[in-house]
C-alpha cells in the first residue's frame, strides 16, 4: 500500500475557502439575493425563489444550516469514500459503491442534462459551496468543494437506495480475499428502511367527514435522517414535506394539488447472474450465447484512513455486460444487474413534486425510473392510488428470479420495462382507503386488493407483516375520517404479533409447569399479567415490557423457521408456525431469562415499559450518544417488528440499562386536500442538528405523545409565525 500524508487536512481551513474564485462568489451572492428563507417558530425553512434553481439554492443552504455534517456524509458515502474518514471498516462498502455507482457516468449525464436540470444541479452544488465559503468555522470532514454532478450519484430519496440482489459486502471481501464460499449463501442485505418499515395511508372523499381526500405520510427511518422543508418558486413549485439530507427534491410530501408517500419495496429490480469465466493469456473472458466475450477490467483505487495517513488500496474489478462480478460461491462467479442511479430517476423525483393532477402524476410515473419505492397517493380531485414499485424489468417467467440465473444465455436478459398499468396498482378502490406497510400489495385495499394470480411472481414477492395486518384492522374500524382520526389510526397501539405469541407462552406454562415445579412461583404472576393483557403498549404497561424483552430473545429462532408454503414464508407465517411448533422450553426458557434480567437491572420484573423505553437526544454527532444519567423521555411505542404502526425501535447501548430509540417514526404528516390545504406534522426531536439550537429538541415531548403541530403552508400564515426572514449568507 502506498501512503499519502494528510498535509491538506493540516492546512488552515481558510486555505480551502480561498479556493473559491471571485467570479464564483459573485455569482452565488447574486443568486442568494433572489432567495428568501422564512424560518417559522418551529425552525422549519420556507424557501421562496424566483426560479426553481433559486428555490434549490435556498433549500440546500438551509439544509447546511440545519445539519451540514449529514449533508456531507451522504455524499461521502455515495462517492465511495467513507473509508477515508472512518477507516478500514468501510473499505468494502466503498468498493461496493464504486462498483455499482460510476462517477464517470454521473459526469457524462451532467454534461448531457437538459438545461433546466443542469440549472438545478448547479444550484445544488453552488449553495453548499456558498455555505462552506460563508461559514469558515464549519470544517468539512472531507469534501471542501461540491460538484454539480454529485446529485446524479444518488437519484432516489430512499435511505439506502442501493439494490444488490442478494450480494453483500461479505461476498466482495471473500472474493478479493480469494475465498470460494462453499455451500453458503450470504444473507440478503436489507435496507434499514424496510426492516423498520414505513406506513402510507390514503382516504378517499367517500369516507372522510369533509368529502376531501386525506393522505397519511409515515416513513420509518433512522432518526434525524430527513428534515421538514417547504420550497416555493414562481415557476410552479410549491412542495412541502421531508427531504433526504443533501437532496434537492421533496421525497415524501405534497403540493397544493396532490401528495405522495413512498414505502420501501421488495419488488425484484436487481438480478444475480452465474457467469462462466476463463483466463487466457492473462486476460479474462466470459461465455455468452456460445461465444467468448472479453471481461471488462477496471482498476478501483480507494483511500483508507490508518494512523493519521491515507493508505491507497487498489482492486482489479471485473465486469460483464450484466454488471460487476461481486461474488464467487460454489465455484460460480456471480455478477449483478441493477439500476442504482439514473438521470431519468432524478428527473422523475423532481417532476412529481410539480404535478397538478392525477393524470400528470401518472405521466411522471410513466418515466419508470423510481427504483426502490412503492407509492401511496391522494389528490385534490379526490383520487387515491397505489403503485407497487415503478422500475420493473420484464423477465421470462420460466426462470426463478429469486435465485441466481444463467448468465451464459440471452434468454435471461431483461426484456424492457413493464408499463405503469402492467404493475400491481389500485386506483380509487370501493372501500375508500389504501394502506401499505412494506408488505404485500395483495392486502393494500382489503377485499378490493389486486389478486396475486394476475401478476408475475417477481413483480411482488413481498410477504405479509404484522403492521399490514394491523393497518387493515384499524382502517376498517373508523368512519368519517378527519385529520385527527387519521392520526389516531396511525398511532394505534396494538401489537399484533403478540396476539400470536403470548397465547403459545401461556399454554406452554399452564400445560408443562406444575405448581411443584420451582419455575412456577417465579413465572406464575408474570404469565398471569400477560394472559390478561390487551396487547396494547403504553408507558405504564408492565406486560409490554415482559412481551418485548421476551420477544427479542425469540427473534433469531423465528427467523430460522422453515415454512412449507412459500407464499406464507413471511414474518406472519414464520411467527405463526413458530408459536404452533415451539417446545415449552423454547418459549419458557427465554421468558425465564427475561425475568432474571429485569430483576438484575431494576430489582424487580415489574418494570413499566416507559421506564425501559426512552427518547434521548443529547448530541449533535451523527453517531448519537446515550446515557442513563442524563435526561430522557418515556416512550409508549414499540418496534414495527411487533405490528406497531407508530414504529419506535430502541436498543441498549454499552453502559445503559434502558433502551433508546434509534429509528422509526421520523417525519409524520397528515394532509387534507381541497380548495385549501390543511395539514399537521411532527418530527423526531426537532428541525436542527445543532444541540445548541432551540429547535434541536423542541418537538421531543410532542413526539413521544403523538401530538402534532399545524403545518404552515400559506405565506400569510408563515409570516405571522416567522422567527427569522433572510437570504442565504445573510447574518
Amino acid at each position: 500500500m502506498k501512503k499519502i500524508a494528510l498535509l491538506l487536512l493540516l492546512l488552515p481551513f481558510q486555505f480551502f475557502a480561498q479556493s473559491f474564485s471571485k467570479t464564483e462568489i459573485a455569482r452565488w451572492e447574486k443568486q442568494a439575493k433572489q432567495v428568501q428563507i422564512i424560518r417559522d417558530h418551529w425552525g422549519i425553512p420556507h424557501i421562496y425563489g424566483k426560479t426553481d434553481a433559486d428555490a434549490v439554492f435556498g433549500l440546500l443552504y438551509a439544509q447546511c444550516e440545519d445539519d451540514f455534517k449529514r449533508v456531507e456524509l451522504n455524499y461521502i458515502e455515495k462517492l465511495g469514500r467513507l473509508s477515508e474518514i472512518k477507516g478500514e471498516s468501510e473499505l468494502y462498502n466503498d468498493l461496493l459503491i464504486r462498483m455499482l455507482i460510476d462517477s464517470a457516468e454521473a459526469i457524462a449525464d451532467y454534461k448531457k442534462a437538459p438545461i433546466w436540470l443542469k440549472k438545478l444541479l448547479n444550484a445544488h452544488a453552488d449553495a453548499i459551496n456558498y455555505y462552506i465559503y460563508k461559514n469558515p468555522q464549519v470544517k468539512p470532514a472531507l469534501l471542501t468543494r461540491f460538484q454539480p454532478w454529485y446529485s446524479l450519484l444518488w437519484t432516489d430519496g430512499s435511505i439506502g437506495a442501493i439494490n444488490t440482489a442478494d450480494l453483500t459486502t461479505h461476498d466482495l471481501k471473500n472474493l478479493y480475499d480469494g475465498k470460494d464460499v462453499v455451500g453458503a449463501i450470504s444473507p440478503k442485505k436489507v435496507e434499514e428502511e424496510i426492516l423498520t418499515g414505513s406506513n402510507g395511508f390514503a382516504f378517499s372523499p367517500k369516507i372522510t367527514a369533509s368529502g376531501k381526500a386525506i393522505l397519511y405520510i409515515n416513513p420509518h427511518v433512522t432518526f434525524y435522517f430527513r428534515p421538514e422543508v417547504h420550497v416555493v418558486s414562481q415557476e410552479g413549485l410549491n412542495a412541502y414535506g421531508a427531504v433526504t439530507w443533501g437532496q434537492f427534491f421533496v421525497y415524501q410530501g405534497f403540493n397544493e394539488h396532490c401528495g405522495w408517500m413512498h414505502t420501501s419495496s421488495y419488488t425484484d429490480i436487481s438480478d444475480t447472474y452465474i457467469e462462466k469465466l476463463d483466463k487466457k493469456n492473462q486476460k479474462w473472458y466470459y461465455t455468452y450465447d456460445n461465444t467468448q466475450k472479453p471481461v471488462i477490467e477496471r482498476k478501483i483505487n480507494l483511500g483508507v484512513l490508518k494512523g493519521g495517513t491515507i493508505e491507497q488500496k487498489s482492486f482489479d474489478a471485473l465486469f460483464t455486460h450484466h454488471g460487476p462480478i461481486m461474488a464467487k460461491r460454489n465455484g460460480q462467479w456471480l455478477s449483478m444487474k441493477a439500476n442504482n442511479r439514473s438521470m431519468v430517476g432524478l428527473i422523475q423525483s423532481w417532476q412529481r413534486t410539480k404535478t397538478k393532477s392525477f393524470a400528470e402524476y401518472k405521466k411522471v410515473m410513466g418515466l419508470l425510473a423510481n427504483t426502490s419505492n412503492n407509492t401511496v397517493y391522494a389528490d385534490a380531485e379526490g383520487n387515491i392510488a397505489y403503485w407497487h414499485g415503478n422500475f420493473l424489468p420484464i423477465r421470462d417467467t420460466k426462470f426463478d428470479w429469486s435465485k441466481p440465473v444463467d448468465g451464459t444465455t440471452s434468454a435471461t436478459e431483461w426484456k424492457g420495462l413493464h408499463k405503469v398499468d402492467e404493475s400491481v396498482h389500485v386506483y380509487n378502490p370501493s372501500n375508500g382507503w389504501l394502506q401499505n406497510c412494506n408488505a404485500t400489495p395483495y392486502t393494500v385495499a382489503g377485499i378490493n386488493s389486486p389478486k396475486r394470480k394476475d401478476f408475475p411472481k417477481y413483480m411482488a414477492p413481498d410477504g405479509e407483516n404484522f403492521r399490514g395486518i394491523n393497518a387493515v384492522r384499524v382502517l376498517n374500524s373508523y368512519q368519517d375520517y378527519t385529520l385527527d382520526k387519521v392520526i389516531a389510526a396511525g398511532y394505534d397501539t396494538y401489537l399484533a404479533a403478540f396476539r400470536v405469541l403470548v397465547p403459545a407462552l401461556v399454554k406452554a406454562f399452564e400445560q408443562s409447569v406444575p405448581t411443584a415445579d420451582p419455575r412456577y412461583i417465579e413465572l406464575a404472576e408474570p404469565i398471569a399479567q400477560l394472559k390478561a393483557w390487551d396487547y396494547r403498549c403504553s408507558t405504564t404497561s408492565v406486560p409490554t415490557s415482559l412481551a418485548i424483552e421476551w420477544g427479542q430473545r425469540l427473534l433469531p429462532a423465528i427467523q430460522k423457521v422453515q415454512v412449507a408454503d412459500e407464499e406464507k414464508a413471511d414474518q406472519v407465517g414464520k411467527t405463526t408456525q413458530f408459536a404452533a411448533t415451539a417446545s415449552p422450553n423454547d418459549l419458557l426458557g427465554p421468558f425465564k431469562e427475561t425475568i432474571t434480567e429485569l430483576k438484575t437491572k431494576f430489582g424487580t420484573w415489574q418494570v413499566a415499559w416507559g421506564e425501559i423505553n426512552r427518547f434521548q437526544r443529547i448530541s449533535s454527532d451523527i453517531d448519537q450518544q446515550y446515557d442513563d444519567t442524563k435526561p430522557s423521555i418515556p416512550v409508549p411505542f414499540a418496534s414495527s417488528a411487533w405490528g406497531m404502526l407508530p414504529s419506535y425501535t430502541g436498543r441498549y447501548f454499552a453502559g445503559t440499562k434502558k433502551r433508546y430509540g434509534v429509528n422509526g417514526n421520523s417525519f409524520i404528516c397528515a394532509v387534507e386536500f381541497g380548495t385549501k390545504i390543511k395539514a399537521k406534522s411532527l418530527l423526531a426531536g426537532g428541525q436542527s442538528g445543532d444541540m445548541l439550537s432551540k429547535h434541536f429538541n423542541d418537538q421531543a415531548e410532542m413526539y413521544t405523545k403523538g401530538q402534532f403541530k399545524d403545518v404552515l403552508f400559506y405565506k400569510d400564515d408563515i409570516v405571522k409565525h416567522a422567527e427569522k426572514t433572510y437570504f442565504p449568507g445573510q447574518k
